[in-house]
């Protein structure tokens, strides 16, 4: 991995400013800032008040999920809150989904009107009764939020006291996932440093006036693992997990590195070496992440990681990496090589030119076009408000990248082609995919530190004709966490993605998996449960979502191949 530290070089010194202009990318592709339009009005408070608390910099997330089981994807956005109460002022955003491009603000009387200064939020099925449960992290301590939905009334009831979670070590990032594979849904809980505002350290870029300290201040913290026992309770199994090992962890992603079928854990550290937990299939696992070449970047040196996300984007049958890091180190593309060994691709390819200069929290993979290839996508955004004036080349306000899949692991930087709203300049922190008007093509929500909330619509993604796969597990967990999916399409060929919560930074993505079939109209779909089962339906037309359920098949569907 040394070797390339030439090539890397030669990438800053020269090509970072001039790369050639890209081809041009796929016709009609936008993105549309709908947030107005859609009825969404919500601002993060971040609580600064000029003491540049560290916190400040972090919050928060946001999900695309169906609160009321309506068959429409519903949007939650975390907030922070003031150092001093003053009275439920900054409430978290729960918006329904009206079914006709707009929501409705029903957060008061939902459950989930609370004030905590929270971060991030995972979203599954934890009790496996066929509603969605909402796990939020906080910084004085995380909450579980039971889904008692009724009667087209959206309610949440807060469980965590019940649930034996008790998790108050600043949380950002988590992930539910079947770690054990006994049917029910696990927590992996993201952890960063051991801060309190009596213990607040003075940092200054300039020597003279107090700026946002950097992680390397603090002291590390633990993770959690928490193993759902059934009954609304859970265990701390960290320690017993072999997953008791410090870190300064700000994103967390589920992949099967190895695909032998047992889901292992990628923990995206800040200024601390990245772990990689391989699952030893007996509800232990061993940390890997040195001996599998992502715990560092390429100069051996921990990189300021945030977000992360993984997914085969290059169809060689194994799930792949992808990190977002700190201003002047650029993204991370680790290329699983199949034998334990993770290869950085980024330093080579036009995603490390692109992003260099970013500061980049969010990402994750979907494929913006449909046409069967995997896309990148990053939120970007700097922690301190005064960088450009000690690092003239970097902004605090930046626009999002996203790449798209020219295959045989090439990408381009769509940048401008994709409008105006896109490339708008913002401090962007979560980042989220989803369908939410169901027209086949992927939308994205994006928040920002201390502002709005976006809601970015795809037009034109839908060009192409897609097919979209909700699972719901019988004896495997009600979600089919962990379920792998696999299309077969003549012109698209063969993809595959596994059903997972977490990824991206502090924030939830539609669990469902939306496949581009390019031109296709038909394809084959098999699905492989966690429960060992196998299902296969041939002939499934484009162009609609189906339901899978565990062992009986597909029990429903919706959009235009299914009216």
């Amino acid at each position: 991995m040394k070797t390339r530290m030439p090539l890397v070089l030669a990438l800053l010194a020269g090509t970072v400013l001039t790369a050639a202009q890209p081809a041009p990318g796929p016709p009609g592709l936008r993105f549309a800032d709908v947030t107005a339009a859609a009825g969404i009005k919500f601002t993060h408070n971040s609580g600064r008040a000029g003491k540049k608390y560290l916190p400040e910099t972090l919050g928060a997330g946001g999900a695309f999920f169906d609160a009321d089981g309506d068959g429409w994807l519903d949007v939650l956005l975390i907030n922070s809150k003031d150092w001093k109460p003053k009275g439920k002022t900054s409430l978290h955003g729960l918006y329904r989904n009206n079914k006709n491009g707009t929501f409705t603000d029903v957060t008061r009387g939902s459950g989930l009107d609370v004030e905590m200064y929270g971060l991030g939020v995972a979203v599954a099925d934890a009790d496996n009764d066929g509603r969605p449960d909402v796990y939020i992290t906080a910084l004085e301590g995380d909450r579980l939020f039971k889904n008692v939905s009724a009667g087209g009334k959206v309610k949440f009831q807060d469980v965590t006291a019940a649930s034996g979670i008790k998790n108050a070590s600043f949380g950002t990032s988590a992930a539910w996932f079947d770690y054990d594979r006994d049917g029910k849904a696990d927590l992996f809980v993201a952890n960063y440093v051991q801060w309190s505002a009596e213990k607040d350290l003075w940092c200054s870029l300039d020597g003279a006036t107090k700026s946002y300290c950097t992680p390397e201040s603090y002291k590390a913290t633990l993770s959690k693992l928490y193993r759902n026992l059934g009954g609304g309770k859970f265990q701390d199994v960290t320690a017993k997990a072999g997953m008791a090992q410090e870190g300064k962890a700000l994103g967390v992603a589920v992949l099967d590195v190895d695909v032998d079928g047992w889901p292992d854990v990628f923990v995206a550290n800040d200024t601390q070496p990245n772990k990689l937990y391989r699952n030893r299939r007996n509800g232990t696992f061993t940390e890997e992440g040195l001996e599998a070449g992502v715990a560092f970047g390429e100069d051996g040196v921990a990189r300021g990681a945030m977000g992360v996300d993984a997914a085969d984007y290059d169809r060689s049958g194994r799930p792949h990496l992808l990190v977002g890091n700190f201003s002047n180190e650029m993204l991370a593309l680790y290329h699983n090589e199949g034998s334990g060994i993770f290869v950085d691709e980024a330093p080579a390819s036009a995603v490390g030119r692109a992003s260099l200069l970013t500061l980049t929290f969010g990402v994750f993979f979907f494929d913006a076009d449909l046409d069967g290839l995997l896309d990148l996508f990053a939120a970007n955004g700097h922690i301190e408000e005064e960088i450009g004036r000690v690092q003239p080349r970097v902004s605090y306000k930046q626009a999002p990248l996203l790449f798209r899949n020219l295959g045989a692991g090439k990408f381009e930087s769509l940048g401008a082609r994709l409008g105006p709203d896109f490339n708008r300049p913002i401090v962007a922190r979560g980042a989220a995919y989803g369908d939410y008007d169901k027209d086949g093509d992927l939308d994205v929500l994006l928040t920002t530190n201390h502002g709005p909330a976006r809601l970015l619509r795809n037009d034109g993604g839908n060009r192409n004709h897609w097919i979209s796969v909700r699972t719901v597990g019988t004896k495997s967990n009600r979600d089919g966490l962990g379920a792998v999916v696999r299309v077969t399409s003549p012109g698209a060929g063969k993809q595959w993605n596994t059903v997972r919560s977490g990824s991206s930074y502090c924030s939830q993505s539609d669990l469902a998996l939306t496949f581009g079939l390019g031109k296709d109209t038909k394809a084959t779909l098999e699905v492989e449960w966690p429960s060992g089962q196998k299902q296969r339906f041939e002939g499934v037309a484009a162009n609609q979502l189906v339901t899978i359920e565990e062992g009986k098949g597909i029990v429903a569907r919706s959009g235009s191949a299914a009216r």
